[in-house]
């Protein structure tokens, strides 16, 4: 028989996480202060975040040590499997070879614990009693609320209230970890009353759900904010996924051609590709696919400039591809794709030619997931299903040239909870929600008094 796993022991984990930064020569520009326009300190982040968290946020050190608390944690479920797609590969009668990295092996059935228990075990070293987050899917919610009962925390979590409504068996998973789940906007912050005074209908969105958490986490000293993606720790973390992904195709005697993962605020895509970006800084030929929504095309239609990380305004300025601070997004069923900027680092690397973006709809992304879980079984997030229909479309495009291709996804989370959208797409009541023109020029004019970028 074909060989379709590559495990590693536990023994061969990954004892540092990768930190692209240094192999860059750094990022071009800095994060601004809001209020001076001069680049953030330490100490403006102190309210936020530990020291430990903002010490890797600016750190020159190409690896950094995962703490040994962290790593006896991981083992739980890590490392991850490799896994051959030799059904799908049949069923698309395609030459390429197909791998995923199966991120939805852990208990909350994504990629976030990766950096969900590395920040509850940093935050609890510097005596913080309690974490606040956002969640959209409610993906990262339940990682942050099984991390915090880990280490002990509480937890409390605004999740969007789209999802709320539409994944309740998220909340109940939080709940049972012990977190509070609120959905945003809500009426116990004043962005949140903001927002409904002025949109009592909204639907909500990750940038109006991380304005609430932070607000809530400023209020109280033993309280710190725990974000799921864009800031620079979070990539850092979670490429402990590219570097077991590197071992495991050594193991299968191949190397990616392409590596393909969805983007909302960035952490599932950097997790796999930079370590295998370092691979093309050095001078191997490879393209590195990051995928998004078109209902919420951030890298494909937003524009580069300076833009606040949430809804009111109250984190600091980051460099980034960004649809407006304001923007909230059709919604979708990919909740966690919904976010209107990107990690100024993955921002960076598509403006060099690094990382190639493209959007995809609805419709067509469940076609491919439907695909996939046809094939091998797996029903995949809306979000991951974003990166299979980038593997399926190079795929058929290896068939359609009659070349090999070898092609690795991350499948950062399974679908057991996101049913009601299968339900939908089955019944033919699924449509694409694209982002009309004039919605996205009047996203962009909350850009026009913040510091743009050439």
């Amino acid at each position: 028989m074909e060989q379709v796993k590559f495990l590693l022991e536990e023994k061969d984990m990954p004892r540092a996480w990768y930190n692209i930064v240094p192999d860059l020569g750094g990022l071009s520009l800095p994060v601004l202060h809001p209020a001076t326009g001069r680049p953030v300190g330490p100490d403006d982040l102190k309210p936020i975040f530990p020291m430990a968290l903002i010490a890797q946020e600016v750190s020159g050190e190409t690896y950094i040590d995962i703490p040994e608390e962290v790593l006896e944690v991981y083992l739980g479920w890590r490392p991850t499997p490799l896994v051959r797609a030799r059904r799908l590969e049949k069923a698309l009668g395609t030459p390429a070879r197909i791998y995923f990295k199966h991120e939805g092996v852990s208990p909350t059935g994504s990629h976030k614990p990766n950096t969900a228990v590395a920040q509850a075990y940093y935050n609890r070293a510097e005596g913080v009693k309690k974490l606040t987050t956002e969640t959209g899917a409610g993906q990262w919610g339940s990682a942050l609320s099984f991390a915090c009962n880990v280490f002990d925390l509480e937890c409390k979590v605004y999740m969007v209230k789209v999802s709320f409504e539409q994944k309740p068996y998220r909340r109940i998973m939080m709940e049972t970890w012990g977190a509070s789940v609120i959905p945003s906007p809500s009426t116990e912050t004043r962005a949140g009353r903001k927002i409904l005074e002025e949109v009592p209908e909204t639907t909500g969105s990750l940038g109006i759900a991380i304005s609430e958490a932070v607000e809530d986490a400023v209020a109280s000293d033993v309280t710190k904010y725990s974000l799921g993606s864009v800031l620079n720790h979070v990539l850092i973390h979670q490429t402990i996924i590219g570097l077991e992904a590197k071992k495991q195709m050594e193991k299968a005697g191949d190397f990616p051609d392409i590596v393909i993962g969805c983007v909302g605020g960035g952490s599932n895509f950097a997790g796999l590709a930079l370590p295998f970006l370092k691979d093309k800084l050095d001078g191997r030929d490879l393209r590195a696919v990051a995928v998004e929504p078109t209902a919420c095309p951030t890298l494909t239609r937003g524009i580069f400039s300076y833009d606040f990380g949430d809804a009111a305004g109250m984190t600091p300025l980051l460099p980034m591809f960004t649809l407006g601070h304001k923007f909230v997004p059709p919604a979708i069923h990919a909740g966690g794709l919904r976010y209107h900027g990107d990690s100024p680092l993955l921002s960076e690397l598509v403006r060099r030619g690094l990382v190639e973006a493209r959007a995809y709809g609805q419709v067509e992304v469940f076609d491919a997931a439907v695909t996939f879980a046809r094939a091998e079984g797996i029903l995949p997030a809306p979000e991951t299903a974003h990166a299979i229909k980038a593997a399926v479309d190079e795929a058929l495009e290896a068939k359609e040239k009659g070349e090999e291709r070898v092609i690795l996804f991350n499948l950062s989370g399974h679908g057991h909870f996101d049913l009601a959208a299968y339900d939908a797409y089955l019944r033919g009541d699924l449509v694409d929600e694209p982002l009309a023109e004039d919605a996205l020029r009047r996203a962009m004019e909350d850009l026009k008094d913040l510091p743009r970028v050439e």
